[in-house]
């Protein structure tokens, strides 16, 4: 057992921590104490930690509160892990103490072990967790690593799936078919249109990221253990967040009231409402795809997917829509995720909100959650899908409703009358309207132009 294990100690005493664990006593209890999930910290908020522990670093060592031998120990391992090596030696359980101490000391740990192996004495609270605290780290963690993965994997993803909407929407403008408003025939409309609305809908979103943003940009580090920066100079919180952006490639700024982004989480919870907006117009994008391409026999069948895989493992033939349902249990878990977070915002008892880790577990669930599914709607659903014309102007040809476009000839009781004989004949509305009005089928056929009804106004 010798052999496997090696005792560290902590201010409560020693502890029997992994031989080849690079972190020590703190993270041990942590790791004995929280069996809870075996769910850990995602690893963008891991690296963000480690960006916040070279950028602290750097800062420390300007204002001369570490030698530049300590500063460049510190930040070389961060880097390390910054590019993904030594992940697997973070295995604290989401479900730890609020303010994230145990995943901060984590780092700390793994960190001074790191800069021990060059041969350079770091201590994990006295210089990598110098001018910081747990109460400040964590917060910047969450907003530090949201922002990097919004920027880097959603916004792009995102504009993708815009992009290819409104490319198919191109291609099918000239495509008329039946709208429907409560699941039941309306007026007609381009596929184009159509389209379009889902490219509008997403655009809210595209359009308030970048804002919200802004506010996860601005930092509470430097406000230490409740916001009043104690133990850090006064001027730490400008250097690192010039450090912290120099690191990261993206601007962040260092807040003026760090009491705020400590106590509340007002800023995450602004951004996973944005999120759970997104994740509820990728619902209805896919359930749109989904009643498009029922069928193909009994259902809608306007449109056909590509097929993907196997539906049924009794009804051969059978091919399901696949994405989209995946896309929709993506939307249900983000919609869980935003209630969480919802509900953990609420924890900001006095100086410190206490449910710190598991915002930015679901925060960041949510982002990566996103941004593969806006790739694989885009990819594997929308930019390759056919339209089924012949059922199109079937619908259209029998469309009882087409008989709104002469309201204003014949009034709209006329046509309500026209649009009961023809949905009860299953005949074409123009056939009807032809024999029970005077107007002409000339006339007709320019009034009841399903191409023309698509363009609004008053067709004459």
């Amino acid at each position: 057992m010798s052999q496997d294990y090696r005792t560290e100690k902590d201010s409560m005493g020693e502890i029997k921590v992994p031989q080849n664990a690079l972190y020590a006593a703190q993270t041990q209890r942590a790791v004995d104490n929280f069996s809870i999930s075996g769910l850990t910290l995602p690893t963008q908020m891991i690296q963000a930690i480690a960006m916040i522990k070279a950028s602290a670093a750097d800062a420390n060592a300007k204002i001369g509160q570490l030698t530049t031998a300590q500063a460049d120990a510190i930040i070389k391992a961060a880097k390390e892990i910054i590019n993904g090596q030594h992940l697997e030696h973070f295995p604290v359980d989401v479900f730890q103490t609020g303010s994230g101490t145990s995943s901060n000391m984590n780092m700390n740990e793994v960190i001074a072990n790191l800069a021990k192996q060059d041969g350079i004495e770091i201590h994990p609270n006295d210089h990598v967790n110098q001018s910081q605290s747990s109460n400040d780290v964590i917060p910047t963690a969450i907003q530090v690593s949201s922002v990097l993965a919004v920027e880097k994997q959603l916004q792009p993803a995102l504009k993708s799936l815009i992009d290819t909407i409104r490319s198919k929407a191109i291609e099918l403008r000239d495509v008329v078919k039946t709208g429907r408003t409560h699941l039941m025939d309306a007026m007609p409309m381009t596929m184009a249109q159509e389209l379009e609305a889902w490219a509008g809908q997403l655009e809210i979103t595209s359009e308030q990221l970048p804002q919200l943003l802004q506010r996860s940009r601005v930092l509470p580090q430097g406000g230490t253990a409740i916001g009043t920066g104690i133990n850090a100079p006064k001027e730490f919180a400008a250097r690192f967040a010039d450090a912290l952006t120099q690191l990261s490639g993206s601007e962040f700024k260092h807040s003026t009231n760090p009491f705020t982004g400590i106590a509340g989480q007002e800023v995450n919870l602004q951004l996973s409402s944005q999120l759970n907006t997104l994740a509820t117009t990728l619902l209805k994008v896919s359930n749109d795809l989904r009643w498009m391409n029922s069928g193909p026999l009994a259902g809608l069948g306007e449109i056909q997917l590509t097929a993907l895989q196997p539906g049924s493992s009794i009804m051969p033939g059978k091919v399901n829509p696949v994405i989209p349902e995946a896309v929709a249990m993506v939307a249900a878990q983000i919609n869980g995720n935003h209630t969480t977070i919802t509900t953990a915002a609420q924890q900001g008892n006095f100086q410190l909100n206490v449910m710190l880790p598991v915002i930015g577990y679901n925060l960041l669930q949510s982002i990566e959650l996103l941004s593969n599914s806006c790739h694989a709607l885009a990819t594997k659903a929308i930019a390759d899908f056919q339209v089924n014309e012949e059922r199109l102007q079937q619908a259209l040809s029998k469309n009882p409703v087409l008989v709104t476009a002469l309201n204003p000839v014949i009034g709209y009781n006329k046509a309500a009358e026209i649009a009961k004989a023809a949905y009860k004949d299953g005949r074409a509305i123009i056939d009807v309207a032809d024999e029970m009005t005077d107007l002409g089928r000339e006339r007709l056929e320019q009034l009841l132009n399903p191409k023309k009804l698509t363009e609004g106004g008053v067709n004459e």
